[in-house]
């Protein structure tokens, strides 16, 4: 049983549905005892960080999602629910969840050398793109050959140490567009929108992330 956290932000309908695809149940809650009951557990979202994170302390979710991340259950961050992972966000003022060591940063192609390019990399970087493994774990287990994910975001993640990047994607330069911890991860892009691609990644959650 995967549990959906609901709380208030994120496309938790899309995601129950693509679960049931692959077989698996799951329930969209708030619950906490269905969340610790629960084998694994994804946190979606949309939308600000402070107003995510505000959410999550409000409820007392933030600190049932970190009690269950202590005691080793799988746990996958999708989009905002990725960066509230996180230290802390550019786009807040309030602090993450801290399970991995990373900031969310606003793009900025200041750097970028080519003239050319820079009129294309609008913000947010929107729609599908390509993404790189820097090194296998169990999310990416068995999945091979270039894989396509459809993103939506101003923010990325910039991780303390390459080890918590587990992939990245270029626009205009590269960022990361995965993270993870031991049992946890995180996803910049919406697996739930990005089809076949996206599917493989939740088999993975599910199946090979215990």
């Amino acid at each position: 049983m995967v549990a959906i956290i609901n709380y208030g932000l994120g496309n938790l309908g899309s995601i129950k549905n693509m679960l049931k695809v692959i077989g698996e149940r799951s329930v969209i809650t708030a619950d906490k005892e269905e969340i610790h009951n629960a084998d694994h557990i994804i946190l979606p979202g949309v939308g600000a960080f402070d107003a995510g994170m505000s959410k999550l302390n409000e409820s007392g979710l933030s600190e049932v999602i970190k009690a269950e991340a202590n005691n080793g259950k799988p746990i996958l961050g999708i989009c905002l629910g990725m960066q509230l992972l996180g230290r802390k966000s550019e786009e807040g003022k309030l602090g993450g969840l801290r399970l991995i060591p990373f900031e969310s940063r606003r793009f900025n192609f200041s750097s970028v050398s080519d003239e050319s390019i820079k009129p294309l990399l609008k913000i947010p970087h929107m729609g599908w793109d390509v993404v790189e493994f820097n090194h296998g774990s169990s999310l990416t287990n068995g999945i091979k050959g270039q894989q396509r994910y459809y993103f939506v975001h101003s923010y990325h993640a910039v991780c303390d140490s390459s080890e918590n990047t587990l992939m990245t994607c270029d626009y205009g330069y590269k960022f990361a567009a995965s993270v993870h911890k031991d049992n946890v991860y995180g996803v910049q892009f919406h697996p739930e929108k990005s089809h076949d691609f996206g599917m493989r990644i939740f088999e993975n959650f599910v199946h090979n992330c215990k």
